[in-house]
Order: C-alpha cells, then structure tokens, then sequence
C-alpha cells in the first residue's frame, strides 16, 4: 500500500499565472518529469494501491479566467483563479499518490436551448445571458418562444422544437432542477474559453508523464435540446414523444466507482460541480450505499456562481455540500494533509 508523501512544488509552477492563458512548453515539462521521477523515486501509477481518481470539473478558460465569459468569482470575485493556485498546487504536492486525472469539459456550439439565439421574445429581441431565467409560464404564454430561425436544429420541424422546448422546461420544473436560465455564449467548441486552464493543463501532463498515468478527459455539453451540468447525465434525457435525446455516461460512472478514492474539484460548485456529484450520489446510491465513503469534496477549490446584483448561488451550493456530508462523503481542504483524510488507507 502506498504511503501519503507530499513533493515539493516544481520551481516552473508560478501562482501569479495561474490567472492567465498561457502555452504549456511541452517539452521542458516532459524533462522536467523524468527529472522528478528519478530525484524523488516516483513509482507509475498503474502500481498504485489504493487508486485514487482527482476528477476536476470544467477548469476551462471560459469559468476560470478573469474576463472570460462565465468567470467563476464567487462571493469574493476572485474564486476560481485561488481556486486553480490550490488546487495546481494539490496536484504537485500529491503527484505519488493520484493515480489518474480526469478533467471534465464542457463543450458548446452557439445554437443550444441555454443560449440567448435559441430563444427571442414578441419584438424579435433575444434574451440576455447570465440574466434571462425562463418558466414553464414563459413558454406557455409566449413571453420566450423558439427562434423559427433555429429550426435546422430539428430538421425544419419548428413546431417539434416548440413542443420540446415547452416539454423541457417542464421536466426541469416536475424535477427539481435549476429553472432554464440563458448563459452568455461559453465554452464554445473550438475557442480558447474551451481550453482546459493553462495551469491546470500543465500540472495534469506533469502528472500524466512523472506517473504515467494519461489523462482522461472527458468531453460533455455538446446536446443542442438539453443542458448537462453533470457530466454523468444531462438534465433532460427523453423528447417531448418519450423518445431518448441523450444518455446518462454509464461508461464514466462505472470507471469513477472502481477506484477506491474520488476526489472532486473544479467550476462551479453551485452548477456543474454540485449537479455532478449528485448523480454520482444517486448512482452509489442505487449500486452499493457504502461507496459513499469514497468520495472526497476539495471544498477550497471550486466556487458558486455569483452574478453581482443579479443573482447569487452561494447558499444553494453550500446546503448542496452539506446533504452530500450528511450522507457520508467528505468535504476536505487542500490544507488538510491527504494521510488525515478519514478511511484513505494512505496514512
């Protein structure tokens, strides 16, 4: 069994950058881990026992850097760039003992039902992102109705779009999810808000190439007719006629459940995080209650929503993080030394 070591932080990691967009330089950090491997005697990953899974939630440009398009800042305004410093810093400091990083990524094309063109109101006016939340009454009484203009999206079958979209909001309300709120255009497929954080991309190879261990992205989001803040399952996985849009990602779910430990971290806490970790709660739940005591919350490196003075998130995120406690997963701290984190069999 492996025992918990903390390394060194690599002198190339500088927290002042973790805010920026920046190119990763490849080969030096592929030198650089053959250097660690060998100064610190770092054994691959595929020996590793227990294995343990980071799972970092859309640590992309678009959530993670200031002045991009859904900047995660939190009540503090800085959230997710103190979020990263922690959690780069995490990820040196444990290189040993995680075995595989799995990033998630959220990827979007410009015409989805959450972004401001799929929708437009009686003055052909399209609502306005990050400020726009749509009802069951909205649809119902024509104050946001599809966009004719997007019918391709359902090959020129406007009135089964109307259909979906009036049926969709309608599933989020019987479901009690978040209503339909229209985001800025984000994490568009191709663009640089799209790109893993330039900082946690380098820590990830580092990773990848001193464990060798491949990182394991995976991609989620691109469904035009239904949001996905959990990258387990989409929020609406059935048409307004039964028939399946969309899938939950048995695939993923089964890789995360056979580790023996799953860390999770990343953007936002009061969306994709907290959505994210609750399917994974309702899986366990349904498979076998006992594994709930694997999974481990990184509380100081993920944030809620905040939109000053338009809406705040915070409070919903931390009474979701409360329920995921009460029903026996942990929320630990990166200050919190890996070998104290209860049942990790890494002491």
């Amino acid at each position: 069994m492996k025992k918990a070591r903390e390394l060194p932080i690599p002198d190339f990691f500088d927290k002042e950058k973790v805010g920026e967009v920046f190119r990763v330089p490849y080969e030096e950090r592929a030198k650089e881990a053959r250097e660690w491997v060998k100064k610190y005697g770092i054994k691959p990953a595929a020996k590793d026992n227990p294995k343990v899974a980071l799972m970092v939630i859309d640590a992309q440009n678009t959530f993670c850097i200031p002045g991009f398009e859904l900047f995660v800042g939190g009540r503090s305004g800085k959230g997710a760039v103190e979020d990263n410093v922690r959690l780069a810093e995490f990820i040196y400091r444990n290189l040993e003992i995680l075995t595989e990083i799995d990033p998630t990524i959220d990827t979007h094309t410009a015409m989805q039902i959450f972004h401001p063109v799929f929708w437009i109101n009686k003055k052909g006016e399209h609502p306005v992102g990050a400020q726009t939340i749509i009802s069951v009454d909205d649809v119902k009484n024509g104050v946001w109705e599809v966009n004719p203009a997007i019918a391709s999206l359902a090959k020129g079958n406007y009135i089964g779009l109307k259909r979906h979209a009036l049926h969709y909001v309608q599933k989020l309300s019987d479901g009690g999810k978040y209503p339909l709120m229209i985001w800025p255009y984000h994490a568009m497929l191709g663009g640089i808000g799209h790109s893993l954080v330039s900082a946690i991309e380098e820590a990830s190879f580092f990773h990848n190439l001193t464990r060798f261990s491949q990182t394991g992205f995976e991609i989620k989001g691109g469904n035009p007719l239904t949001e996905n803040y959990s990258v387990l399952r989409p929020e609406v996985l059935e048409g307004a006629d039964g028939s399946p849009i969309d899938q939950k990602n048995a695939r993923f779910i089964k890789k995360l459940l056979d580790f023996d430990v799953v860390v999770i971290a990343g953007q936002a806490k009061s969306h994709c995080v907290a959505w994210t970790i609750d399917d994974l709660l309702g899986e366990i739940m349904s498979q076998d209650p006992s594994l709930v005591k694997k999974v481990y919350l990184l509380e100081d490196c993920t944030s809620p929503v905040v939109v000053p003075g338009v809406i705040d998130f915070t409070d919903q995120a931390n009474e979701a993080f409360q329920r995921f406690a009460d029903a026996g997963m942990h929320i630990v701290k990166t200050t919190d030394p890996i070998e104290s984190w209860p049942g990790t069999n890494l002491s």
